[in-house]
């Protein structure tokens, strides 16, 4: 697990250095704490990076960084399924709940209640990973 460099309080909405891009595997979650908040962070093939929460809704477990990280083909109402855009996606390695890693939702609820997964903005600068935070750490 990744420990963030703490910040001062009065720099409570910023940009938080999480990592090195290097410390990230292509398609492979890893944790990281900032504050007392665990983050999942996956890279992508195309070298995005996404942050969401590493807490499983339906598992009651900080887990969703060693999920299952896939696409999710969407298809508008009438459109080509050619022309459908994929979804970049982590499935719970718990109940296999499937999550949006751009959104957080969930798009397979596997017959629960819908829940959804906090995200947050990641920017990649200089070979770093900043996450937008909004509180202490």
């Amino acid at each position: 697990m990744t420990l963030a460099e703490a910040a001062p309080a009065a720099a409570a909405r910023t940009w938080v250095r999480v990592c090195a891009v290097a410390d990230l595997e292509v398609e492979r979650g890893r944790a990281a704490l900032l504050g007392s908040t665990q983050i999942a962070l996956f890279l992508l093939p195309t070298g995005t990076v996404h942050a969401v929460s590493n807490y499983d809704p339906y598992g009651d477990a900080n887990v969703i960084s060693r999920g299952i990280v896939g696409t999710r083909r969407f298809v508008e109402t009438g459109q080509d399924p050619e022309q459908g855009q994929d979804a970049p996606t982590v499935a719970s390695p718990l109940y296999k709940q499937v999550f949006d890693l751009r959104t957080g939702a969930c798009l397979d609820t596997q017959g629960k209640d819908p829940k959804s997964l906090r995200v947050w903005p990641v920017a990649v600068s200089d070979g770093d990973v900043f996450i937008r935070w909004e509180g202490e750490l």
